[in-house]
């Protein structure tokens, strides 16, 4: 049997099958054999995650989150509140004002979340184009399984019509030899 794949690409893409990309042969595949594109891009990408990577995406979560930014917040004051009004009426504070210990902590924490949460951004950024690549195959796919019920609606209109137009002619003929029959009486 031949293959109709070539004839597929050909109608469709308006190439050769052998000139179009590895992603357009497999969507001309999945046309013709009526295979859906459905796949979980989110359960791939994460399925071969390192620990490393893991661990850095559950840092960047927690530390964009309104749970990181209270805690944080509560921590400062209560550094704050402790140093200044606690300790002070000891006369025993281990970080007075300018805080500097606590600045030194804080700059300490930026330069550790900010490079996790770089390396989250940029894994994020890899499964947006898995994402992007997946929607890009099904909108393909869709727009050739569109143009196809365009072809058959397309069809059985000109088969339509060809039946009205052969239903005319008999009327008309009908109709011819009824005046004929007519003038002759």
């Amino acid at each position: 049997m031949k293959n109709p794949l070539p004839d597929i690409a050909k109608k469709l893409f308006t190439a050769d099958f052998e000139k179009l990309s590895e992603r357009e042969k497999r969507i001309v595949e999945r046309y013709n054999n009526r295979q859906p594109i459905s796949r979980d891009t989110t359960k791939d990408y994460d399925s071969d995650l390192t620990f490393g990577q893991k661990l850095a995406d559950r840092v960047a979560s927690f530390g964009g989150s309104w749970t990181f930014i209270l805690l944080f917040a509560a921590v400062l004051i209560a550094w704050v509140l402790l140093n200044t009004f606690l300790l002070v009426r000891n006369g025993d504070t281990f970080d007075p004002y300018p805080y500097i210990l606590l600045n030194l902590f804080l700059s300490m924490l930026a330069a550790i979340q900010a490079p996790v949460i770089l390396m989250s951004q940029n894994r994020q950024s890899v499964k947006d184009r898995l994402d992007a690549e997946h929607d890009y195959e099904v909108n393909l796919k869709s727009e050739l399984e569109i143009m196809g019920l365009h072809e058959k609606i397309d069809e059985l209109r000109e088969a339509k019509w060809a039946e009205l137009i052969k239903l005319q002619q008999e009327q008309i003929d009908l109709l011819t030899k009824l005046v004929k029959e007519k003038e002759k009486s």
